[in-house]
This record gives structure tokens, C-alpha cells and sequence, in this order.
């Protein structure tokens, strides 16, 4: 897959599978906008490509606010000429059933996981059709696709990013502008260790969060960073409103 002299935006880039993927295009030769909110971390991650083939730098936004977004892509743009492939990461996660979930809550999540991908690749896509090219690639979630207990406004979320994927590709074909998405299981990232650590017994919280795939482990970052860079590719030209399950066959089950 080759992303030479490409441009790439991703959010939530800073760390976890968005720096992943940053450092996976870098290594392809792409020109990569690390968007996050975190600015330190996300100056960190533009200079550990420094000894990659590509080049990155480093664009603060916070994807819930609109103003931002539209300056991000417009900064973009105005740095490189022009945008080929939108990551839409960035993303938040509350552990909480329908009972013990309050509005603020729902509202907040749903605002930055699916709003903000929306507005983002609003954004995005609007210089993708003058172009005449481009891809949009979602980071849902297992969790989208099936029910997962005590995570309710992060299902929702999820499954409405799924769905934005499948609407955007109906639409924005005609412009030649592909819209896919990834659904990750859980991913062995800085947050979801900082979460088994928080248990009473954390190995044993890793272990059962391995056996509840056929795998019998978690994700690595660099594999969901893979399927992000498949689906983008120009080797995957014929995928459009694609939905691909990276989650150790959780939902096969």
C-alpha cells in the first residue's frame, strides 16, 4: 500500500491506535496532520516520525466544536494543498448502563464519537469532492455491532458511527469519495491498560477480557492501524459503506 505524497488527518492521533496509524502512513511515505486536543502529546508523536519517509504536523482541535473543525481542515489544506484520506478516531468512553448513565453524559459522548466524526468529515468531504477524490475512514467499534453490557452510550455511539459510514458512502460515491469503516475489539492501548490496572485483580480482569474471544488475547495497535491503512488504500479502491470487524472473531460468536 503506498500513501506517497498522500494527505492524512487524523484525530485523535496523539497516542493509542490514532498514533499508530499516524506512524503507520508516515512509514508509508504520507503526509500526516496529527490532529488531537492533547497538544504535548500530540507534538510527541509528529516528532517520533521524524525518522520515517513521510512528513507530520501537528493541528489542535477539539472535533466537538465546530469552529475548530473547520479550521483544522482548513489549516490542513492551507499546509499541504489539499486532504486524501480523513481518520475519524478521536473518540471518548463512559462505562455505564441505561440506569446509571445521566444526560451530560450521553450528550457528551454522542457529541464528540459521532458528532464529532461528523463534522469532521462534513468538513472533509468538502474538499475531497472538489478534488474528485478521497477517503473517509471511520474507527467504530465491536461495540457497535453488538451489545455490549454497561456501556450504553458508547454502543450507541459506536453503532451511529456505523451507520454514518454507510450513508456518507451512498452519498458521496458519485463524488468519488469512499467512506469505510474498522470496528476494533478491545486493544491492548495506554487506556484500556490504565483500566484492567484500576481493578481489584488486574491480571485477572486482562484474562477475562482475552477469553471472551476466540483468539484468546486483545488487539494490537499496529493491526488495527493496518486495516485503517487497507481500507484507504488504493488497493481496496473497490470498497466503499465497508464495514470491517478487527475484534479477535468477538462478534463472529
Amino acid at each position: 500500500m503506498s500513501f506517497g505524497n498522500k494527505v492524512v488527518a487524523i484525530t485523535g492521533a496523539a497516542m493509542g491506535i490514532g498514533k499508530a496509524a499516524a506512524l503507520a502512513f508516515a512509514r508509508e511515505k504520507a503526509r500526516v496532520a496529527v490532529v488531537d486536543i492533547n497538544t504535548a502529546a500530540g507534538q510527541q508523536c509528529v516528532q517520533d516520525t521524524n525518522d520515517l519517509p513521510g512528513e507530520a504536523a501537528f493541528f489542535a482541535c477539539d472535533v466537538s466544536d465546530e469552529a475548530q473543525v473547520k479550521e483544522m481542515v482548513n489549516q490542513v489544506v492551507r499546509h499541504w494543498g489539499r486532504l486524501d484520506v480523513l481518520v475519524n478516531n478521536a473518540g471518548m468512553y463512559i462505562q455505564a448502563d441505561i440506569l446509571g448513565t445521566d444526560l451530560a453524559d450521553w450528550e457528551r459522548i454522542l457529541h464528540v464519537n459521532l458528532t464529532g466524526a461528523f463534522l469532521c468529515s462534513k468538513y472533509s468531504a468538502e474538499v475531497m469532492v472538489r478534488q474528485g477524490s478521497g477517503v473517509i475512514v471511520n474507527v467504530a467499534s465491536e461495540a457497535g455491532l453488538v451489545g455490549i453490557a454497561g456501556q450504553v452510550a458508547y454502543n450507541t455511539s459506536k453503532a451511529g458511527l456505523i451507520m454514518l459510514t454507510r450513508s456518507c458512502a451512498v452519498d458521496l460515491a458519485r463524488y468519488g469519495v469512499r467512506v469505510n469503516s474498522v470496528c476494533p475489539g478491545t486493544t491492548d492501548t495506554p487506556l484500556v491498560r490504565q483500566a484492567v490496572e484500576r481493578a481489584a485483580d488486574p491480571a485477572d480482569a486482562r484474562r477475562k477480557l482475552e477469553s471472551r474471544r476466540p483468539l484468546n488475547r486483545l488487539g494490537r495497535v499496529e493491526e488495527i492501524a493496518a486495516a485503517i491503512l487497507l481500507m484507504a488504500s488504493d488497493e481496496a479502491g473497490y470498497a466503499t459503506g465497508s464495514i470491517l470487524s478487527i475484534d479477535g472473531g468477538y462478534t463472529t460468536q
